[in-house]
């Protein structure tokens, strides 16, 4: 259970690290251009960068916590953070249409959905 929590949460955090990255420092013009980020033209630089440094601030909180046992529990509240924020990415390409993404988003939410459960539950540190 345990190796299974730590992959699913390092997996996450990959994802995060790297959307986190390109939205903080590509040019949202070139977001826009990109496959599935059309969504950034609609949106402010300040909306776009806001929202890559929460996905940094996610990658970090996924692991960080567990690996220096301090504050461990901000792995499963940054998990449920995670959710939240997919539900709202799911909600963004649905409206747009981008049905493969929200596919794709909601499999983030459900392997965060499994960090936190089992993080908050039965594989907690």
């Amino acid at each position: 259970m345990n190796v299974a929590l730590w992959t699913a949460a390092g997996l996450l955090a990959v994802v995060a690290l790297t959307g986190g990255i390109s939205k903080t420092c590509v040019p949202r013009e070139r977001l826009a251009a990109a496959h599935g980020g059309g969504w950034t033209g609609d949106a402010g630089d300040g909306f776009v960068k806001s929202l890559g440094v929460l996905e940094l601030l996610a990658a970090a909180g996924l692991v960080l916590p567990a690996v220096t046992g301090v504050a461990p529990v901000l792995v499963p509240v940054t998990a449920v953070c995670w959710t939240l924020l997919m539900i709202g990415a799911m909600i963004t390409h649905g409206r747009r249409g981008e049905r493969a993404f929200v596919v794709l988003n909601l499999a983030y939410l459900v392997l965060a959905l499994v960090v936190a459960v089992g993080r908050f539950g039965p594989g907690s540190f």
